[in-house]
């Protein structure tokens, strides 16, 4: 079976994230959620700033790379809390872990299918 574009964009942002040692990844799936801006969420985290600026950069280059697609938009990199990558069918949300907590994002998308995808220690 053949992956689609999207499923290998999904595929390569996770492991651009595990690379960095990102953790509590989560795929939401918001295809059978009407009127969303995206049809899917990674959010993820990074203990530190120094950490969240380097998951977005590695995912940014990693992507560029191995599916040839660069982010409509990047915004957050100046202090690092929380940093949004736009990739049109795909947004990415790497969080400090306050900032995860008090966004939750998890529960703000309740009706979307949630994927928990293992930490790599």
């Amino acid at each position: 079976m053949k992956k689609t574009n999207t499923e290998f964009l999904l595929n390569q942002i996770v492991e651009s994230i595990q690379d960095k040692k990102g953790k509590k990844v989560v795929v939401a799936d918001l295809t059978s959620i009407e009127d969303t801006i995206t049809n899917y969420f990674i959010i993820c985290e990074g203990y530190s700033p120094n950490q969240v600026s380097s998951i977005a950069n590695n995912v940014k280059e990693e992507v560029k790379e191995n599916a040839g697609e660069a982010p409509l938009v990047v915004d957050g990199l100046r202090n690092a809390e929380w940093v949004a990558m736009d990739y049109a069918d795909v947004i990415v949300h790497i969080f400090q872990p306050e900032a995860r907590n008090f966004y939750n994002l998890e529960t703000l998308w309740a009706d979307a299918q949630l994927k928990s995808i293992p930490d790599i220690d």
